[in-house]
């Protein structure tokens, strides 16, 4: 199988960018153990402290769907829902080449 990707966007309420990256603290500590998520990461938009965004690299499709039905990321939405201003924006990508690809 392909690696999968993905690039979500997080609308974030004003001024909660910090609690809300506190929040996914909990997600970036729980991906160490999935073998199948490459990558993993959290950026910070230095143009709008309201807005964070993921980078997300899996071994395959499987790898993605174990992710999402994963017990700690069921749980990870109600903790993160508090600090949201709007539905999430996903982007599926499918990595094409390049270092760590």
């Amino acid at each position: 199988m392909s690696k999968v990707s993905m690039w979500v966007k997080l609308p974030l309420k004003p001024g909660t960018r910090d609690d809300a990256v506190a929040a996914i603290q909990v997600a970036l500590d729980n991906v160490q153990g999935e073998p199948g998520t490459e990558l993993y990461i959290v950026h910070a938009d230095p143009n709008d402290a309201d807005v964070v965004y993921f980078y997300e690299l899996y071994a395959d499709a499987d790898a993605l769907a174990a992710h999402g039905g994963a017990e700690w990321f069921k749980a990870f939405g109600p903790t993160l829902a508090p600090f949201l201003a709007g539905r999430p924006e996903m982007l599926m990508l499918s990595p094409l080449g390049g270092k760590g690809a």
